[in-house]
Order: structure tokens, then C-alpha cells, then sequence
């Protein structure tokens, strides 16, 4: 059983909420999300808000904060083969609540199939909040280039 290392990134400013599925070997080893440079998430959410890509975790808090966006994953702990979501078994889903008693979150977006997936599963009954699903930053997701990406999470930039 591997349980979530990283801490969710939120405060009472935040309006959108980010949840993927469970964090990859890399970053677990980093010690924050989307930490494997293949993965598109920092320079997707960079381009629709038109800022620099964040590097640091540092940076990536910064950014984050500025833009009023929460970042955490769906699930807390689980039995996984490196870093596959298709070899996710016996889950334990974070408590998300957290956030939503503390900031005023306009949206729950989902990164990726299989976060919408455990998110509808197990967090649905309990939060009763609708999750939007965009299509996942992974580096496995070739289908999507990073043009593609960027249009389709332009969702996330309020009005």
C-alpha cells in the first residue's frame, strides 16, 4: 500500500479545483505533483494563463496560488505498479472536503479518464459536486498535442 506523499495546494482564494488520479513514481520522488518532465500539466496551465512555465515547487505553489487553483488527487492511497493507473487496486480516496469547506471552489475538474473515473466512483456520492473531465496531461495521452491540451483546459480560466 503506497499513501499520497504530497500535501494538497489550496487556500480560501482558490475558485478551481484539480484533481488527477494518484501521483507518479516521479513525483512522489519529487515530492510534488506532475513531476515527471514528460508530463504536460505545468506548461498547459502555463499557456492559459499566459505566464511562464513554473519549474521550481517554489514556482509551481506561486502559480498556483496566483491563479486561484487547487491541486490535489483523487485518491489517498492504493496498490499501484509504478506509476499505471490501470494497476490501481484496494483505494482509499482523499477526504476533499478539506477544500471545499475552505475556499469558495466554482469547479472540480479531473485530469484525465481515470481520475474522472474514481472521482464519480467514490467522491460523487459524498460531495455530490459534478467533475468536469479534461483530458489527461499524461505523456501517454499522445493523441492530445500540447496545442490540443491547451484549448481544451482553457476551461479552467475563469471569465
Amino acid at each position: 500500500m503506497i499513501i499520497h506523499p504530497i500535501e494538497p495546494i489550496f487556500d480560501k482564494n482558490s475558485r478551481v479545483l484539480i484533481l488527477g488520479s494518484f501521483p507518479s513514481v516521479k513525483s512522489r520522488e519529487e515530492g510534488f505533483f506532475y513531476g515527471h518532465p514528460q508530463n504536460r500539466f505545468w506548461r498547459v496551465v502555463a499557456q492559459v494563463f499566459d505566464e511562464d512555465t513554473p519549474s521550481s515547487i517554489d514556482e509551481k505553489k506561486a502559480f498556483l496560488f496566483k491563479n486561484r487553483i487547487a491541486l490535489w488527487d483523487v485518491i489517498g492511497s492504493c496498490e499501484i505498479d509504478g506509476s499505471s493507473d490501470s494497476s490501481i487496486r484496494n483505494v482509499t480516496v482523499n477526504d476533499i472536503s478539506i477544500i471545499l469547506k475552505t475556499a469558495d471552489i466554482g469547479a472540480i475538474y479531473l485530469n484525465g479518464k481515470k481520475a474522472f473515473e474514481y472521482y464519480q466512483r467514490y467522491l460523487l456520492p459524498t460531495v455530490k459536486r459534478k467533475g468536469i473531465c479534461l483530458p489527461s496531461t499524461s505523456p501517454a495521452n499522445a493523441v492530445w498535442n500540447l496545442e490540443k491540451l491547451t484549448k481544451a483546459w482553457s476551461v479552467i480560466r475563469p471569465g
